[in-house]
This record gives C-alpha cells, sequence and structure tokens, in this order.
C-alpha cells in the first residue's frame, strides 16, 4: 500500500498549525468534563466564523490545531475559545488570573505535504506523552479519520486532508492508517516544535546579516523585482516563517505567500 498517492505537494493558503499552552505550562484540562467543554467551545466559534479544522488532539496543558481561517478571523476565532473555557475553568477551580501562557502560537502551513505530516504528528501526541496510543486516545482528532460511527467528539473537517492522499474514501483512509503510522525521514517531531522557530529579534538579525541591510523594513519600498526576491532568500532561513515575515516587513501575509509560491516555481 502506497503511503500518500499523490506525489506532487500542492501550496496551499490561510491554514495554520495553532497552539495554546497553559501558563507556566501548568494543566488546563483535569477531567474529561474540562475537555468537553473546550470542544464546545470550538463547536460554537465553528458555528460563527465558519472555520475548518483539519486535526487537534487536546492534552493535559496543551492543545494544537490545524485550522482552515479562510476569512482571516483566526485572532477572533481563538480570542472566542480561550476567553470563554478561561472563565468557565477559573469559576470551576475558584481561582483568578490567566490560564492560557501569553497569546496563541500560530504558524502557517503551506503545503500539503507538511499538512499531512503536521496531522501525523499532532495525533502522535499522546504516544509521545506516553500516555496512551493515537488509536485509543478520545481527545483527538484521528478517530475521525476512521469514520467510526457515534463519535461525539468529532469536530474535524478531515476531506481536504484524505483527498490530498486519494479520492477514493476507502483507499484514502487506508492510507492514512498506514501513514500516520510510519515516520518521514524528511520531518522529525521537532519540526513541528513552536521552539525551534526563531524569535522576531533573532529573525531580523538573521535577516539582516542574510542580505547585508541595516533597516528591514525598506525591502518593502524596493521595486518588485528586488523585493520578491529578498522575501524568497528570508524565506528560505531556517526557523522564520511566512506569518513572521509579514509581521516583520510590514506586508500583507497572503502577499508574502503569493511571492514565495511563485518564487519557488522558477528558483531552487
Amino acid at each position: 500500500m502506497p503511503r500518500i498517492s499523490r506525489t506532487n505537494s500542492k501550496t496551499i493558503t490561510n491554514t495554520y498549525h495553532i497552539m495554546i499552552r497553559g501558563i507556566n505550562k501548568q494543566a488546563i484540562f483535569f477531567d474529561d468534563f474540562d475537555k468537553e467543554k473546550f470542544i464546545k467551545e470550538i463547536k460554537l466559534a465553528k458555528e460563527k466564523y465558519k472555520y475548518k479544522i483539519y486535526a487537534y488532539v487536546i492534552m493535559n496543558n496543551h492543545v494544537h490545531l490545524v485550522i482552515d481561517d479562510a476569512k482571516d478571523c483566526i485572532s477572533e476565532i481563538m480570542h472566542m475559545i480561550c476567553s470563554k473555557y478561561a472563565m468557565y475553568f477559573n469559576k470551576k477551580y475558584e481561582r483568578v488570573g490567566h490560564v492560557f501562557q501569553n497569546r496563541f502560537k500560530s504558524l502557517c502551513v503551506d503545503t500539503e505535504e507538511y499538512l499531512l505530516n503536521l496531522v501525523r504528528y499532532i495525533h502522535k501526541n499522546p504516544e509521545i506523552e506516553k500516555i496512551g496510543q493515537k488509536e485509543e486516545y478520545k481527545w483527538s482528532s484521528y478517530k475521525d479519520y476512521l469514520y467510526i460511527k457515534n463519535n461525539k467528539h468529532k469536530i474535524s473537517d478531515t476531506e481536504f486532508v484524505l483527498c490530498i492522499i486519494d479520492n477514493n474514501r476507502k483507499k484514502a483512509v487506508e492510507s492514512f492508517i498506514y501513514f500516520s503510522n510510519q515516520q518521514e525521514i524528511k520531518y522529525s517531531d521537532t519540526e513541528f516544535e513552536f521552539e525551534r522557530y526563531l524569535s522576531d529579534e533573532r529573525a531580523v538579525e538573521f535577516i539582516k546579516n542574510s542580505l547585508g541591510i541595516d533597516n528591514i523594513l525598506e525591502i518593502q519600498n524596493y521595486n518588485k523585482k528586488i523585493r520578491d526576491e529578498y522575501i524568497f532568500k528570508i524565506a528560505k532561513i531556517k526557523g522564520i516563517y511566512a506569518k513572521q515575515i509579514s509581521r516583520l516587513l510590514g506586508i500583507g501575509e497572503r502577499n508574502i505567500q503569493k511571492i514565495i509560491k511563485e518564487k519557488s516555481k522558477t528558483c531552487p
């Protein structure tokens, strides 16, 4: 059985890997009722903002989500989910103060290949944390992909990912299971950890040194050809991602993604 039937990975947009963590890495889910409450808030936010979830896992002190946010409402989505859950959590456990550590973290998922490997990593979290097998863990989207009946926690949208694998659903599910049990040589689990990415301060240093410029904001004023070449060079720096480039250069993220996509076709 082939791991993945599609060999050419296409560029995708508006898809984000989201991670939220308890303050000081403390537990934010103490029982099943807490996890069910969080899922309820995800469902309510989906009804309001019409986004899609390609994968998720709820662990004791953190959550991973893969969200397709076509309407660019990611901040509003996460604010709604986190604020409502924090109110519930503080009331239930008679506490005050922050529940989550800082603002949620997000990274752009820019290719189908990366998406597939990210989904696999997210589903492996219970195994990585040594609390159970992914097939048995009920607080992730893994079972959604297997089309198990009576799954009351189903909140994910699986069709897009399965269609990347195969247009035939039965074959796609079979290949998905096989793929989920393999380890891609190109990607290690650390590839999807947020800690591996550069902070804004370090990213600015790397950009300045790589391009030999003193003020990276000047890039947005360069003529289009030079600007696009610089952006593509920046995108190839390990640890820097599209959303961060957009923020640092003052150029729209969609424009950044478009530039990277177009330059990838002509540049190695």
